[in-house]
């Protein structure tokens, strides 16, 4: 069988799963993903799929059984593999918090000296103690990290938080944020050309599909006299779009607005004259 094509390790199971398998569907390729399979090859691109647990994605690509996989950062970060980062994909996004039960004073990271602090993350905890120079027992659960406090195991508890409602349900109250994470893509330090020249393919596909989403297609009509004052609020990807319409004095502007500022600028076209505003999806996006 050749070896001209990608392995890809993904969490089994999860959002981070879903997130993933979203974005490589997004991206035009085709595969089975049925719960249970734990690989699956794509039909119209050449890459394989293993459906792996998070915490042993980053050995698999070290290793190479894998040749890229995407995980948390956080867990990127915590295991230590030697692996190179592809690329940052911005979904998936969480932090690694400090709380401490709600009631109990806290004015600042000082006040973690001398305290037992429960974590799954020993590794980026220790990192954030000995920046800060503070000196804490570090106590390693592998789950249920949030009971730890109430059954009086340690004073403290560092763990990944989303929303922050699981904190709010153990009684604890959230003091620092120690790391930010997002899903990123993880690759073995010493792929083959054949097999970088694939990943190229790939990161071109995910750049066209991430870009389309952070920003939508405008069309508009304008009176040509307000044409300059209109289009200067129009970057689009070179220069706007401009095309006569039937009623003299008229022009339809077509252009695309980042999805940041959308909102604003749709407020200042309406007030320099844009009339009849069309705002559509973009699927991909391609400079």
């Amino acid at each position: 069988m050749s070896q001209d094509f990608l392995r890809i390790a993904v969490q089994k199971s999860g959002r981070l799963s879903e997130d993933s398998l979203s974005l490589f569907k997004e991206c035009g390729i085709k595969f089975d993903s049925k719960a249970g399979k734990l690989k699956t090859t794509a039909s119209n691109f050449p890459a394989e799929f293993l459906f792996l647990r998070d915490d042993d994605i980053p050995g698999y690509v070290e290793d190479g059984v894998a040749d890229i996989g995407i995980v948390g950062e956080n867990v990127q970060v915590e295991t230590g593999r030697k692996v190179d980062i592809a690329k940052k994909l911005g979904f998936s996004k969480c932090r690694l918090s400090i709380a401490i039960p709600r009631g109990d004073s806290y004015q600042g990271v000082k006040d973690l000296h001398g305290k037992s602090i429960a974590t799954s993350y020993p590794v980026i905890l220790g990192n954030f103690l000995k920046e800060n120079e503070i000196e804490a027992e570090i106590h390693e659960i592998s789950g249920s990290v949030e009971i730890a406090p109430s059954i009086g195991l340690t004073h403290a508890v560092c763990d990944i938080v989303s929303s922050g409602s699981t904190l709010l349900a153990n009684g604890l109250s959230e003091v620092e944020v120690i790391f930010r994470s997002e899903a990123v893509m993880i690759a073995n330090t010493s792929l083959s050309e054949e097999k970088k020249a694939i990943l190229s393919k790939l990161l071109f596909r995910i750049q066209a599909v991430q870009t389309a989403k952070n920003n939508k297609y405008v069309v508009l009509n304008a009176p040509n006299e307000k044409l300059d004052a209109i289009t200067a609020l129009l970057p689009g990807m070179k220069a706007p779009t401009i095309v006569p319409l039937g009623t003299e004095g008229w022009s339809a502007v077509h252009s695309v607005l980042s999805e940041e500022d959308f909102w604003d600028k749709i407020d200042a076209l309406r007030l320099a004259g844009a009339e009849g505003i069309l705002v559509v999806p973009i699927e991909k996006m391609i400079y």
